[in-house]
């Protein structure tokens, strides 16, 4: 699914990254469909821990969850597996292929999203195709052990120097969201603010409210 700029704003107001070292007696799926019907607009799989075989068949599930609700699904780094099961984009890092190789993989019309944690990094993305920007860790986090800390002004920084869509990531909570007010974001991309939750579904519905009130 190819969203222009106003839904895919919309789409990215609460981004959910997969992280199955939450999961107890459910599958992957089960517990995205309970972030979808919390309020979750926009899925991304990560997965770094599983085999290719099995990244393959998550893929496949949360995909059809996803499909279900209308609910956007990319992949982390793995363009060819993206492409392989016609997942709506992939996402990828600055470690990763850049994304003027991967729009050419992927064609026009799927979603393209880059982390960024420079201006520089975020205008070049930009050029080379992206459709939004990942732009963190704007909070300490312990889920990327590679996070390089951006801070508040860089994060303001990066949204004024570019005019597609960006999304903070790291350490964000229904606390904390309302440090970043101002910056210029259209959302927020968590993984144990939704899936570490006791309730996964109200978790998410908290937190599509306070993007609302504070973005």
């Amino acid at each position: 699914m190819k969203l222009n700029k106003a839904e895919l704003i919309k789409a990215l107001a609460v981004y959910a990254v997969t992280d199955r070292y939450w999961l107890k007696d459910e599958t992957l799926a089960q517990v995205v469909e309970k972030a979808i019907l919390g309020g979750t607009t926009f899925v991304q799989l990560r997965e770094k821990n599983a085999t290719d075989e099995e990244f393959l068949q998550l893929a496949l599930d949360v995909q059809k969850v996803c499909k279900k609700y209308n609910v956007p699904f990319v992949i982390n780094d793995n363009v060819e597996l993206a492409a392989k099961i016609g997942a709506d984009g992939v996402h990828v890092g600055q470690s990763d292929m850049n994304a003027l190789d991967v729009r050419a993989l992927v064609g026009p019309d799927k979603i393209l999203g880059v982390s960024a944690q420079t201006v520089e990094q975020a205008v070049l993305a930009e050029k080379q195709g992206a459709d939004y920007l990942g732009v963190g860790a704007v909070f300490s986090t312990n889920m990327k052990d590679d996070a390089d800390y951006v801070p508040y002004e860089t994060l303001k920084a990066i949204c004024d120097a570019v005019t597609i869509p960006v999304v903070a990531i790291g350490g964000i909570t229904a606390d904390n969201m309302h440090e970043l007010k101002g910056s210029g974001i259209c959302g927020v991309s968590v993984i144990s603010s939704i899936f570490g939750k006791e309730d996964i579904t109200a978790a998410a519905s908290e937190l599509k409210a306070k993007v609302a009130e504070n973005f």
